[in-house]
């Protein structure tokens, strides 16, 4: 097995059941040692069981791998800070995490109540950032660290009913493009997931026959493989069924109108000309629009 995380140690969030216990499950079999996260709520975020975790851990020990369960709810920074303290008093260091606790409270946003607006963006997005800023300076210190932040295709390209969802699984990609940045010095490297699965989360999308085909095991390569020591940073991986796909955010070469005062309706009418795609190119990082657009200035000046 050339990917192997023995003597490594990982936290998976919202790995009571579906994609989190295979994560957690997988990377235990590779060899790491796992604090399996898990309040146990129900799918839309209420109440709280140790159970699920605690199930999953014993489901490690039974193979002979090291783990141990932690109850805490990932919007709740001080108890997030705690399980991380669990974590180094068992192991004394933190090298993987995997940001994969989440809720769903679909509604169109017609009939959304900000209410479950807010919830779904202070678990999957706030959630992160907890964890995040948590192992941090202990990825800092070590000059090691893995982060995987998990996104959605509902983020990436929007879905009907899902624009809680949605925000905050594209912000985890902002987040990701940054701590990816200012991490790199540090060791540290920011990675998205954008898994197609069927979960407790996403069973009744799929068709009964390929219910099988999107387990959540098929989408743990593209976590092990953006949580090794070989993985690449600033990366989003899109996987499911056994394809793998990466999405990117792309800026195209784009065109000078000009900033005179018939500049909008110049703009109108070239617009197909800024948003033509050909040689288009991904950023390194944000700056790169502004060095563009200096490149379109001068050109046409």
């Amino acid at each position: 097995m050339g990917l192997d995380f023995k003597g490594r140690v990982a936290i998976v969030t919202g790995a009571g059941g579906g994609l989190g216990r295979q994560h957690a499950l997988a990377l235990a079999a590779r060899g790491a040692k796992v604090v399996v996260n898990d309040l146990g709520g129900t799918l839309d975020g209420a109440g709280g069981s140790a159970t699920a975790a605690q199930a999953v851990v014993d489901e490690i020990r039974a193979a002979g791998g090291e783990a141990i369960a932690n109850g805490a709810s990932v919007t709740d920074f001080a108890a997030v800070q705690a399980m991380v303290q669990q974590a180094m008093d068992t192991w004394g260091r933190v090298d993987i995490l995997v940001n994969n606790a989440g809720v769903l409270r679909d509604k169109s946003f017609a009939k959304m109540d900000l209410t479950d607006f807010r919830l779904v963006l202070e678990v999957h997005l706030m959630g992160a950032v907890h964890c995040s800023k948590a192992v941090w300076p202990i990825m800092t210190a070590q000059q090691y660290g893995r982060i995987v932040m998990t996104t959605s295709s509902s983020g990436l390209y929007g879905n009907f009913g899902q624009s809680n969802y949605g925000a905050a699984k594209l912000a985890l990609v902002g987040l990701m493009q940054t701590l990816s940045i200012e991490g790199e010095r540090q060791g540290i490297r920011v990675n998205c997931l954008a898994p197609t699965a069927a979960t407790r989360m996403t069973e009744n999308l799929f068709p009964a026959d390929m219910l099988s085909a999107f387990g959540p095991a098929a989408v743990v390569p593209a976590m092990l493989v953006l949580a090794g020591d070989d993985a690449p940073t600033r990366t989003t991986l899109c996987a499911g069924a056994g394809g793998f796909e990466s999405a990117h955010v792309t800026l195209t070469r784009g065109a000078f109108i000009g900033s005179g005062p018939d500049a909008p309706e110049q703009l109108a009418a070239h617009l197909g000309e800024v948003t033509d795609r050909t040689g288009e190119t991904v950023p390194g990082s944000g700056a790169a629009q502004g060095l563009n657009e200096l490149r379109l200035a001068r050109e046409a000046g």
